[in-house]
């Protein structure tokens, strides 16, 4: 055999020019096959499956679903109805697991089109259909495993996986249309995949990412479509009618469900046709349609220069086929990214030999989805991009990688075609015979040496093995624990200032769908500078404290059921509140015995609703701040007035004096010893769920886990100074517990300080862990 001559008839056979059709080939779907691949992808995300909520806008999504609410601007009716119907389905034991599952299942349906648009471009190629089974496997084991993906799809955080389901079966239907567009189906197909795009639109705005594309591929195929204004006309019907969903929303808003972020709605009290058809409701819908409260910059206002959101992209990129979140295998990531990048321009080349009838939309799909997408979203650095710029740019507050979910995932059709080709080129080094490819002879290596040359395909799996710790959230319950838990560390009908997602979404959902601590008022600052959120806290309606569901610690507490709204103002004067005013000149808040000077030098809207709030339901309504607040409360001059219990910060309406329980803890403030001992021992439970983890990927978010080791600490210091040995210490490795988990006991100096110093008068355990190694003083 001359293997250099065949190895050069194989390399012209590839690179030639499309010379037949999928009708000449007689080609039919293998639609069995792609349904097991979905199966399969099904079953994975299935076995690593969340189990509860998680970090960031999961609790947010999961609780509006159940209630049939509106998440954050602009609502995602569409989202919101079907993840309500999964909520009730039967198919799990809980309400998040179900609607975990509906991510779960859109992410497997979508590999299943993207296996079917895989094989389809493999009949211009490969004229067996195993082949092309083999090939359409290879994208759904490469897109299914990619770490944002995967990550996304056994949790669900928002609605990207939604948007990908829709995207992968417009993306078929428009190869499909790309086959054959003046066949009987075609002009039906149109129709359809404007209807999905308007639909896919009430989901989430990706639901027109397939449109430009789409466009591109219609003028190239068929250009004599954009003249018949009778299908354009139909087209522009199905795609107003698939955005309906989002008639449901002014009239859900005026219900007043319990998450209602947005309300666009001009009712106030009830739903009323003469309010709802107003152009009050009107300017409200446009506003939260068009995001407004975001005030996000026009296009040429760049948050960063192009070259570092592309920068940011290829970090993401580096980060699907091997997850390193702890930078152990730098070399490894980047080696395996190179080779993906490669194979993603080998695979869009040969589609573009092979198949170009379907390229002319694949092609400028990709390009849509990639730069076309980078310079559309606008992203500031990202959260873990250039470490070494440190503060001296503008960085987004967490990673948005899953902004670019749609993209991993359709790159996995090319980058299989491009394992392909390596995978036909070295099997045909093993030999290859001529066989009959429509009207075309070409040669073809053996089933032989596809077999020998078949290891090459193990790289595939890399993502796989190299994501599963990673990107699987099965067992993780902490972000539901620790909802339990900050809820729990407030009293009966207490109001608990919180200020971002983190310690907010979760405490919704464990209000709104386990029903956990419902009496306690949940007032975020962030959503406290806006007109509807005031509204809605003012409506409010006030819940029984369930005593037997709440901590054993509260029975002996008398608690009386508040009346009314936590702040007495009308909606008119809620609404005329400034966002922010100057401070004035020894400027003081005074009620009984609390004298609160203000620190900063003007007072946000939220700021003087905090304040309201005490004049209004304080004491009535015991009055926390989440301890995830940082030194919020020093900030409106309360410091002398709160003291720590648990996860929170109490306020007393008087100056705090020490006594045998509550003392004096240098980096924490006053501490209520006994209380916050009780929490953490008998009722705390994400110290013990954290304590199980194996690592924590997200940076951006480890400020609540980091919070639980900072609380063991302090904690412990304090009963140690209080004498109390063996509970110190078995709090302090607890708190080292939770640290290892998440791979940062290096961060908190365990390392350094292996057991607490009990000595009275010593250094505290806060101030030693907090010092670098002596060798790293400067």
């Amino acid at each position: 055999m001359n293997v250099a001559a065949t190895a050069t008839q194989a390399t012209a056979r590839t690179t030639s020019a499309p010379r037949s059709s999928a009708a000449d080939l007689d080609y039919r779907p293998s639609y069995l096959a792609a349904a097991i691949a979905g199966l399969v992808t099904f079953l994975l995300y299935v076995v690593t499956l969340a189990p509860t909520t998680s970090m960031w806008d999961t609790s947010e999504y999961i609780a509006a679903a159940y209630v049939l609410g509106l998440p954050h601007p602009p609502g995602n009716p569409f989202f919101v109805l079907i993840g309500r119907v999964f909520s009730i389905l039967p198919i799990a034991p809980t309400v998040a697991m179900r609607i975990n599952v509906l991510a779960a299942l859109s992410s497997a349906v979508s590999a299943a089109f993207w296996f079917l648009v895989t094989e389809r471009v493999l009949v211009q190629w490969m004229p067996r259909r195993w082949q092309r089974i083999v090939g359409g496997s290879l994208a759904v084991l490469i897109g299914a495993t990619a770490f944002t993906v995967w990550n996304q799809s056994v949790v669900n955080e928002k609605v990207y996986t939604v948007s990908l389901v829709g995207l992968a079966f417009i993306c078929w239907l428009t190869v499909r249309w790309c086959d054959d567009p003046e066949g009987p189906v075609a002009d039906r197909l149109l129709v359809l995949i404007a209807y999905l795009c308007g639909l896919g639109y009430t989901n989430h705005m990706a639901g027109m990412l397939a449109v430009p594309a789409v466009g591109v591929a219609v003028l190239i195929r068929r250009p004599q479509t954009v003249l018949r204004w009778k299908l354009l006309v139909a087209c522009a019907v199905a795609l107003g009618f698939g955005l309906t969903p989002f008639a449901t929303q002014p009239i859900r808003a005026a219900h007043f469900p319990a998450i209602n972020e947005g309300e666009p709605t001009g009712c106030a009290t009830e739903l009323k046709a003469e309010c709802t058809f107003s152009q009050l409701t009107y300017d409200r819908f446009m506003y939260n349609f068009n995001r407004g409260q975001y005030g996000k910059p026009e296009l040429g206002e760049r948050q960063a220069p192009f070259t570092a959101q592309l920068g940011m992209y290829w970090m993401y990129f580096k980060w699907q086929w091997l997850r390193d979140a702890y930078n152990e295998s730098p070399g490894a990531q980047n080696g395996l990214a190179v080779f993906y990048f490669i194979l993603v321009l080998l695979g869009g080349w040969m589609h573009y030999k092979k198949d170009r009838r379907s390229f002319w939309f694949f092609g400028p799909l990709v390009f849509t989805m990639t730069l076309g997408l980078i310079f559309y979203l606008n992203f500031k650095y990202g959260h873990s991009q250039a470490p070494e710029l440190g503060d001296s740019v503008p960085r987004e507050v967490r990673d948005r990688d899953y902004f670019y979910l749609w993209s991993f995932s359709a790159l996995s059709v090319w980058a299989a075609l491009g394992m392909f080709y390596l995978w036909e080129t070295v099997a045909t080094l093993f030999g290859s015979d001529e066989v009959r490819l429509g009207k075309e002879t070409v040669l073809e290596p053996r089933p032989r040496s596809f077999a020998l040359a078949s290891p090459l395909l193990a790289v595939a799996f890399i993502p796989l093995f190299g994501n599963w710790t990673q990107a699987s959230r099965a067992g993780q319950t902490d972000t539901g624990d620790f909802a339990h838990d900050l809820l729990n560390s407030v009293e009966p009908y207490g109001i608990l200032i919180t200020v971002g997602d983190n310690d907010t979404f979760p405490l919704w959902y464990a209000q709104e769908v386990e029903g956990i601590r419902k009496d306690v008022i949940v007032a975020n600052t962030s959503l406290l500078n806006t007109d509807w959120y005031v509204r809605q806290l003012i409506r409010r309606p006030p819940s029984p404290y369930e005593a037997d569901k709440g901590p054993a610690l509260y029975r002996n507490i008398t608690a009386t059921m508040p009346t009314g709204s936590p702040v007495k103002m009308t909606f008119e004067e809620a609404d005329a509140l400034p966002l922010a005013i100057q401070t004035p000149q020894n400027a003081a808040f005074v009620k009984g015995e609390i004298v609160a000077q203000p620190r900063t030098p003007q007072l946000m809207k939220s700021d003087q609703l905090v304040y309201f709030m005490i004049r209004d339901a304080f004491p009535q309504r015991p009055i926390y701040f989440s301890r995830t607040a940082g030194g919020y409360p020093y900030e409106l001059g309360l410091e002398r007035y709160v003291v720590t219990q648990g996860m929170a910060k109490k306020l007393m309406d008087k100056p705090v004096e020490p006594s045998p329980d509550i003392m004096m803890v240098p980096g924490e403030g006053i501490m209520d010893v006994k209380r916050s001992y009780e929490l953490w021992n008998t009722v705390f439970t994400a110290n013990k769920s954290l304590a199980k983890r194996n690592g924590w990927v997200d940076d951006a978010s480890v400020g609540i886990p980091d919070l639980y080791v900072i609380s063991g600490i302090t904690l412990a210091e304090a009963l140690a100074q209080l004498g109390q040995t063996a509970r110190s210490d078995s709090v302090y490795q607890q708190s080292k517990d939770i640290a290892t988990a998440m791979r940062r006991a290096q961060v908190f100096g365990f390392d350094r300080q292996p057991s607490l110093p009990v000595t009275p008068g010593a250094d505290t355990a806060a101030q030693q862990l907090l010092l670098p190694p002596a060798g790293d003083k400067k």
